[in-house]
């Protein structure tokens, strides 16, 4: 059964506060489903909360526009979830069969750049919790607030033509993150966005409710990135792990990164299982880069820099992170400012088994403050071909480079063969 919403005391004026108006709507719903649909306006609304079988319809001339009172969004508070997040613009947790499609919503999220210091007081948009079967199609989102679709601790999820528009220069403005998730399915869509497009994450050790689920069975396919901080990226929170994800036929265009893994000391988890393939990528900054040494706080710090980015091996124990089984081919790179392949390891637990093959790298130019890594006391480079450090088993095939600086450095690499010559140290 549809409910549309302008008959239960909902205005679509851009101006009249409904957040109450939604919400008793959809808490009458509750145990019975349906349709709640919003025809063409402005509806000003803080979170909206979803429950199992419910439909969320708005209307092509339809959006939502996120409050400015920030008394609508009260933080979630779950046994193990330590972040302290509010609600989301669209909110669930613990329910299933959830549909979200059509229209816009605009989070209007300045208002909270502006006033919000930390970013974990700052809503997300759609943001389901512990719940399954969730798809979100068919709509535009743009200025959100945070991070703009997180899916957490759920399962059996379909984000398929959905358009993500945040400024480019937005505080932490990710586009599709599922963490802690499993069977997603993101298609068919365009992220431009302030942070990274689309990232794969895992919980930090701090997290105990992401941190006991893995991320696994992730598909991304058929999506254009622009602008972020990298196209696909994993980590830097990837306790839980990360396992069997395929990335394909996409266009990244502009990102400081392409293909991105990142996480640090003392995270635990692994990557293990990943493939990325038929990627085009236009002006980045790196093509691909994995590091063991990022350094961008996400949550506190809660052992010693001196241990977390010691450039020396550290003892091995379960919160030792690991890249492991990837798989990267297919790649054309035009334009690239920074450097093409930057692996940068752990010298206890070095990238491992790592297969490279039929990349074409066009480095033009040596852009100025470019770091391919945000690591510790890292030198940068500018303008160069492959750096390898802390890295053992690595296949590059059919990699074909040209660039202004030197095109291989290595250090402390094992195993390591180009275009079928053993290069490594």
């Amino acid at each position: 059964m549809i409910y549309n919403v302008t008959d239960y005391g909902c205005i679509g004026d851009g101006v009249t506060n409904n957040t109450a108006a939604i919400n008793a709507l959809t808490k009458s719903l509750r145990g019975k489903g349906g349709t709640v649909y919003f025809p063409a306006g402005e509806y000003v609304s803080g979170s909206i909360r979803l429950y199992s079988n419910m439909t969320l319809m708005l209307d092509g001339g339809a959006t939502i526009l996120g409050s400015h009172n920030f008394d609508d969004y009260p933080f979630i508070k779950l046994e193990g979830f330590t972040r302290g997040t509010r609600h989301g613009i669209i909110s669930a947790i613990g329910e299933r069969n959830i549909r979200i499609t059509g229209g816009k919503i605009d989070g209007r999220g300045k208002y909270f750049w502006d006033n919000m210091e930390s970013d974990y007081e700052r809503p997300r948009t759609i943001n389901p919790i512990l719940c399954k079967d969730v798809t979100i199609t068919d709509m535009i989102i743009e200025n959100s607030p945070c991070w703009t679709v997180h899916p957490l601790c759920c399962e059996n999820v379909t984000v398929r033509g959905v358009s993500i528009y945040n400024p480019y220069d937005s505080p932490n403005t990710d586009g599709i993150n599922p963490e802690s998730s499993k069977n997603v399915r993101i298609s068919d869509c365009h992220i431009d966005v302030g942070d990274d497009c689309v990232t794969i994450k895992a919980g930090t050790e701090t997290d105990p409710l992401m941190r006991d689920r893995a991320s696994e069975n992730i598909v991304v396919t058929g999506c254009t990135m622009a602008h972020g901080h990298g196209g696909v990226v994993i980590g830097s929170e990837m306790s839980g792990g990360v396992k069997n994800v395929s990335v394909s036929s996409c266009v990244f265009q502009n990102t400081e990164r392409g293909i991105r893994i990142k996480t640090r000391r003392k995270r635990g988890g692994c990557v293990i299982g990943a493939s990325f393939s038929n990627i085009l990528m236009e002006n980045v900054g790196a093509v691909i880069t994995m590091n063991g040494y990022y350094c961008c706080v996400c949550g506190e710090y809660p052992f010693p820099k001196e241990i977390l980015f010691d450039e020396g091996p550290q003892p091995v124990d379960a919160l030792t992170p690991r890249f492991s089984d990837i798989r990267i081919s297919g790649i054309t790179a035009r334009g690239v400012t920074g450097v093409g392949i930057y692996l940068y390891g752990l010298p206890e637990m070095p990238i491992e088994n790592l297969s490279i093959s039929d990349v074409s790298m066009e480095i033009v130019g040596c852009e100025e403050g470019f770091s391919p890594v945000a690591a510790f006391n890292r030198k940068r480079c500018y303008g160069e071909g492959i750096l390898i450090e802390n890295a053992k088993g690595v296949t590059m095939q059919g990699v074909t480079l040209k660039c202004p600086g030197k095109r291989l450095t290595l250090k402390n690499a094992e195993n390591v063969t180009l275009n079928g010559k053993r290069v490594d140290i």
